[in-house]
């Protein structure tokens, strides 16, 4: 087959023959690569086992939403989703593994309420908590009820804002660690309801739970996991729900804003993110995996059990709604001058 040159300057060049449609293609093709740079991470997605870290220890609430969601999770991804917990330093530890694993879709995390108000407890965070993640999912939402001993003489809240006002300090509540919900809910109320509470810290919320039984402490906002059984059982008695409004689970407890305390409204809430840079497809990938999570039967079952309002939203509502709990808190944390020591 003989070549066609072409003569520029005195110099030969072979003439390409290149037909224009496949020219055309070739354009195509290389605009959409410099259109979708991560396309190649998205190529089978995922092809390994996805880890979701816990920065809790096993057996909590956030561990028990975060097993339920990997277990829903893997059956609609085709591939594995374990759990690692990674407990130590009120989150940091587990959540700065994240922030520095690999943008590639196969390491998340499980944020919480304390990732909202560690920015304001630790000025000095080895991670920053925008820049280095990127939201997936608000899986869902919950929130604290206030108990007191079945024996108590405070039947409502208006009778513990009564008493406090009363006697001030005399009254205590127990919490299960500083900047945990249990105890911002606490600061929160006796903000808002113009009274004195005694904080009292404990190292979990079983044991705030059993001085509570024995008359030690007056009162808790504690999680719905931790107080429902006991509640059931006559133990405890509700006197409202912190969240907005009313919950399913306790129809007949009002919210703290019904009972008197207005605009009162502490929830906890469960995040699902990754590492900043993760390609939006992957992203996408796994928003609509936990979305389709939220919906199973184990879901509706552990949303009873533990008081939760399921959401699986999109990843910018996820990240609108931490940024405004925080911002939320940090007032709240700095009018009570709580610090981590």
């Amino acid at each position: 087959m003989k070549q066609r040159v072409s003569i520029h300057g005195g110099r030969m060049f072979p003439k390409i023959n290149v037909k224009p449609r496949r020219l055309l293609f070739a354009l195509a093709a290389c605009t959409l690569a410099s259109l979708l740079p991560n396309g190649s991470a998205m190529a089978g997605y995922p092809e390994r086992i996805v880890k979701i870290v816990v920065p809790f220890a096993p057996g909590g609430g956030t561990d028990s939403v975060a097993r339920t969601l990997a277990q829903e999770m893997a059956k609609d991804l085709g591939q594995s989703v374990i759990i690692e917990n990674k407990p130590g330093a009120g989150t940091i530890i587990g959540t700065q593994a994240v922030a520095t694993s690999e943008p590639d879709g196969y390491t998340l995390l499980m944020e919480t309420f304390a990732n909202a108000v560690n920015p304001s407890l630790n000025s000095k965070l080895p991670y920053d908590p925008h820049k280095d993640f990127a939201p997936v999912a608000l899986v869902a939402r919950s929130f604290n009820i206030v108990v007191v001993n079945a024996t108590s003489p405070y039947r409502s809240i208006a009778d513990l804002i009564a008493a406090a006002k009363a006697e001030p300090d005399k009254l205590s509540y127990g919490t299960y660690g500083t900047g945990t919900s249990a105890h911002l809910a606490g600061e929160l109320f006796k903000s808002l309801a113009k009274v004195n509470l005694t904080t009292v810290p404990y190292k979990g919320a079983a044991p705030a739970i059993t001085d509570l039984l024995g008359g030690q402490i007056q009162v808790m906002f504690t999680t719905v996991a931790s107080a429902a059984s006991l509640i059931e059982s006559g133990q405890l008695r509700a006197l409202a729900v912190t969240s907005a409004e009313r919950s399913p689970a306790f129809p007949n407890v009002p919210t703290v804003a019904e009972a008197g305390v207005l605009g009162y409204s502490a929830e906890s809430w469960y995040g699902l993110f990754a590492p900043a840079k993760t390609s939006p497809l992957i992203i996408d990938r796994l928003n609509k995996s936990a979305a389709m999570a939220v919906k199973s039967e184990a879901f509706n079952k552990l949303g009873v059990n533990e008081g939760l309002v399921m959401v699986a939203s999109p990843p910018g509502e996820l990240d609108r709604y931490v940024r405004g709990e925080e911002e939320r808190w940090r007032k709240v944390i700095q009018e009570a001058g709580i610090k981590i020591e």
